[in-house]
């Protein structure tokens, strides 16, 4: 049998970052390496699966409970894109063995080092095996360690026969990343009647409730004139923009929030004197105030356009995803099966709402109510990411045990 470290190396070593500027599904062809990849794994391990042309894996293991005996199909899903925030090619992972609580230097870039100062939650690992990034990419651990875990739980199935279990439904998605995940997931067809994402961070989390969330995508167009004959007549749309951006609570963006606290924040400027582009996402666990936030950014827009005339500034303001809580809360037994099965594993739960999103979220709207378990990973998406292959193992173990709790 594979060891899970070695199966997690083998999938960060493929690029598989997502593009939010693509129309395509998947948003990048390279995602589909992996994807492949998994497909063939998956039926090498005697699973019945599936690539759709949309990048969907989905495979099925049949129930092995006596005539009779019936259980609710249950499903696990991960995604394998890499977010667009940094690079995800050519990873080099380190390998920290027996991690002794100190500072951890990051080999590709000198002086670069991962910190129990700045990041104390590295102090709860001590004595593990950590895995980080060399400093010049990301690691991949949102989401290839969920994949490699659900995996790893795979093929323990296929080498245990003996071991119970009902209907079990394996998804690796596209896109997540970029809020497209499951856009064109068939619900029906992966057939499942509950499910989980493994897309967690820190040992020991469960999620039920996330962010609402939204994309805005503002045009400011400006009026270049030569800057010596400027007065009264140019309109700096770089200028604009950041007032524009000055209008919205500066309490508000994602460095001074936590909790529940929702907020605005700006993940791009670019442009010229003439026409510049701002980009926001915009998040709130409250519907209301997600809605409220929404109503500020377009009082914003009409005020640039009162102060500077019509069509200055235009938004483009999309629904990404919504708070799946209340699609989970009528099915809340599935939130108790996870907390029973992290207690299985000697994991302590710990219930919090995610600050962020996930592809459950979408398909319990679709009418696949889907919890998030924990994979292990911590600072998602950039240079400082890292997992203990201990958290990895465990997140496995969470996975055979939900697996064991439904076959009862």
């Amino acid at each position: 049998m594979e060891a899970i470290l070695d199966r997690f190396l083998r999938y960060v070593a493929v690029d598989t970052q997502s593009d939010e500027n693509s129309e395509s599904q998947p948003s990048t062809a390279k995602q589909l390496e992996l994807l492949r990849l998994l497909r063939d794994e998956l039926r090498a391990l005697g699973v019945a699966a599936e690539l759709d042309e949309f990048g969907y894996v989905m495979g099925r293991i049949p129930s092995n409970l006596p005539a009779g005996r019936k259980a609710p199909a249950i499903g696990f899903i991960a995604h394998v894109d890499t977010s667009p925030d940094a690079s995800g090619a050519g990873v080099k992972p380190q390998i920290v063995k027996d991690y002794d609580g100190g500072d951890i230097a990051l080999a590709g870039v000198p002086g670069l080092v991962l910190s129990p100062s700045e990041f104390p939650e590295l102090l709860a690992h001590k004595g593990e095996t950590l895995v980080t990034t060399d400093g010049t990419t990301l690691l991949g651990a949102d989401d290839k360690a969920g994949v490699a875990e659900i995996m790893d739980a795979v093929q323990y199935l296929a080498a245990h026969p003996e071991f119970p279990h009902g209907d079990i439904c394996i998804g690796f998605t596209p896109d997540e990343e970029i809020g497209r995940g499951v856009v064109k997931f068939d619900v029906a067809r992966f057939g499942a009647d509950y499910a989980y994402t493994v897309d967690g961070g820190e040992v020991g989390e469960l999620e039920f409730e996330n962010f609402n969330a939204a994309s805005a995508k503002i045009h400011i167009q400006g009026r270049n004139v030569h800057p010596g004959y400027a007065k009264g007549k140019m309109r700096n749309a770089l200028h604009i923009a950041t007032e524009l951006d000055a209008l919205l609570p500066a309490e508000q963006r994602p460095e001074r929030t936590e909790g529940y606290e929702g907020f605005f924040h700006l993940i791009s400027l670019s442009g010229t004197v003439e026409e510049a582009d701002i980009a926001y996402i915009i998040r709130d666990h409250d519907r209301t105030l997600f809605e409220r936030k929404k109503e500020v950014m377009a009082q914003c827009v009409d005020f640039i356009n009162a102060r500077y005339g019509a069509g200055t500034a235009t938004a483009d303001v999309r629904d990404s995803y919504y708070n799946m809580r209340e699609q989970v809360e009528p099915h809340y037994h599935i939130v108790e099966k996870a907390v029973r099965a992290m207690e299985m594993a000697g994991v302590q739960p710990h219930i919090q709402p995610i600050r962020g999103g996930t592809d459950g979220a979408n398909l319990s709207f679709k009418g696949l109510p889907c919890p998030n378990i924990f994979a292990g990973g911590l600072n998602f998406h950039g240079k400082m990411e890292w997992v203990p292959v201990q958290s990895m193992e465990k997140a496995s173990r969470v996975i055979l045990n939900l697996i064991s709790l439904y076959a009862e």
